[in-house]
Order: C-alpha cells, then structure tokens, then sequence
C-alpha cells in the first residue's frame, strides 16, 4: 500500500488528485496540507487521513512514500526539492516552476536521491492523443507537416477553489506564467509527445486582454498568447492559449500530413476523425477528454502509483516537464522582444 500525502487542497486536488487516489486500491491517503486549514479537514473528512499543520509535518512521516504537489506555482521548486530529498517521490503539478534554472535543480534532484519526479501533463493520457500518435507511428498519413492546437476557458476564476477575481492564478508572484502555464504548457507537451519531436523556434504574442482582478484593475499575467512554433525536424504549426473564451471550452488539435488529416478533440460526437487525401473518413470514438466541466480521470495518478511500484520511470518525467518549460519560458520571452527565440539544449 502506497501512502500518499497531498500539499494543496485547491480545486486540482479536490476534482482530480484526491478521488483519483481514493479510486487506486493502492493507495492510501495519509494526509493533507494546506494554507487554509478548512480546506485540508474538508477533503480529510471524505477521504481520510490526517490534517498537517506543516508540509514539513508530511515530509518527516517515514511512512509516506509519495507526496502530490497542488500548492500554487510558486511554492512548487521549494516544496519539491524537500519532498526528494525526504525520500519521496513526488507528482508536481504543472509548471514546474517559472524558472529554468530551479526546473533544473528539480531534475538533477530527483536524480541524485533516485526519487521519481513526474509532472502533470495529463493530455498524454487522452485516449484520442494516444490514438493519434498511434496513427502517425503506422506511416498510413505520411509525415506531419503543419498544425494547429487550442485550448481555452472562460478563466481560472471559474475553477479555481474560491471561484473569485482574487484567484492566486491571477496573482503575478503565486502563477508567474499566467495563461502559459495553465493552459499552455499542457498543449506544448502534447505536441512534443505526439510528434516525437522537440520545438526549436518559437514567436509569440501574449496579453492581457480582459482580466480583472477583485480591484478593477487588468491582472498582472497574460490571459492570451498565440505562438508560431517550429521543430526540429522542420515541423510548422500554431498554438493559442486564452482565459477569455466566454462560452465552451475550447481543447483540441488538428495535425496536417502528406497525405490526410487528423481532426482531435474538435467534434462534439468524435474523438478524432481521419480525413484522407483519396477522400476516405474515418470516425473514432475511443474516449472524451476531460474538461472542468466534466470531471473524468486523468490516469496520472494511476500512472505514478504504478511507476513507484514498479521502480521505473513514468510517461511523464521532470525532463519533459523541463523541455516543455524552456518553451514556454521562450515564448514569453518572444513576446516581450518581439523576435523570433530559439530552444536548444544549451539553454537548458
């Protein structure tokens, strides 16, 4: 039995981390924290555990193997580092960090004391993206040559635990990245993933178009950014990430190939469509994605219990974690320069 302790009793935790753990007759949830004491004894009254009046009060409990990271972004590095070197693996929720520099020390951690690090990148478990890829690998489309992914809400205040203008995602210091970090490195993740290929220029435009914090006044992060990103191996697609999409979620890809299309995620009835050169259709139901508005499982947690069980490592490692963050980090930097940025890996 796997005993898990979760930092962070915010919206992720209470639709996704916790009742995923309590779903894995693996695990046991040993214990919350949070800054907002209610939060942690109302998710432990449903699903057990003691409440921690410290993270380090978790970290110190030897019979805790494993520790979910939900608190707000800025706390992630810190928290993360202490959790490794305690002897835990951790689950971090995305992004990392805002800085490349401490996503590296993450990595270089989790190395050095043989702990699992895994980063929250859940659209890799989108039976549909799993497909995707799947289809792409059989060669019957050809190479990809341009794409186009999406994904945009109506804004955190929406999801986030108190469902206000004061939401910390809105907070420069607590989210640092804005609408990149939340919505956007999921999508450059997914990408990377799908194609088997690193993004290697990005350009990019970012704003904040509409968000207000509880003063009236226009919040200090992003709530838009649109890039133009090409890889390695000559790949050339766009990428839009928004909190301004007042009416459905938005969360979906379309991949472009010699010889057809892949339409995922953009059809209300199917889950990918194959549209090929001679004409020919074919329609796939193979599973939704989930949205805040419908809650499904993600298949992280099942993930990370099962790489802690089977001493390997997960789908999702703190080295992708930290490629996805060099490109967004570089997107915004784009954005402030008004010029095209390369990634490699000297700069990571």
């Amino acid at each position: 039995m796997i005993k898990v302790g979760i930092l962070g009793c915010g919206s992720i935790t209470k639709f996704r981390h916790a009742p995923e753990y309590a779903n894995n007759q693996q695990v046991e949830i040993a214990a919350f924290y949070d800054t907002n004491k209610n939060r942690a004894e109302e998710l432990a009254s449903i699903y057990g555990g003691k409440v921690a009046e410290t993270y380090e009060e978790i970290f110190n409990d030897p019979e805790i193997t494993a520790i979910s990271n939900c608190l707000p972004n800025n706390l992630h590095y810190k928290t993360t580092i202490e959790a490794l070197k305690s002897d835990k693996h951790v689950l971090c929720e995305k992004p990392m960090t805002g800085d490349l520099n401490e996503a590296k020390e993450m990595v270089e951690v989790s190395q050095s004391t043989g702990k699992i690090l895994m980063v929250d990148h859940n659209q890799r478990f989108a039976e549909a993206h799993k497909k995707a890829k799947e289809i792409l690998k059989s060669g019957e489309l050809g190479r990809v040559l341009t794409f186009h992914t999406v994904f945009g809400h109506k804004g955190p205040e929406y999801w986030s635990e108190n469902k206000t203008k004061g939401t910390w995602f809105f907070n420069k210091e607590q989210s640092i990245l804005g609408v990149a970090g939340d919505l956007g490195i999921h999508k450059i993740d997914l990408i990377r993933y799908i194609l088997e290929d690193e993004i290697e220029y990005v350009t990019a435009m970012e704003g904040t178009l509409d968000k207000k914090d509880e003063n009236g006044d226009l919040v200090k992060v992003s709530d838009n950014m649109i890039c133009t990103l090409k890889t390695k191996t000559g790949i050339i697609g766009n990428a839009t990430f928004s909190w301004t999409y007042y009416g459905e979620e938005k969360n979906y890809t379309m991949l472009f190939c010699e010889k057809g299309i892949m339409r995922i995620y953009d059809n209300p009835e199917y889950d990918l469509i194959v549209e090929k050169l001679n004409g020919e259709k074919v329609f796939y139901k193979v599973g939704k994605l989930q949205t805040n508005d419908n809650q499904t499982s993600t298949g992280i947690i099942d993930e990370f219990i099962e790489a802690i069980i089977q001493n390997r490592k997960p789908l999702i490692t703190g080295e992708d974690g930290l490629e996805a963050l060099k490109v967004i980090l570089a997107a915004i930097e784009s954005a402030s320069s008004h010029k095209s940025v390369r990634i490699s890996k000297a700069n990571g």
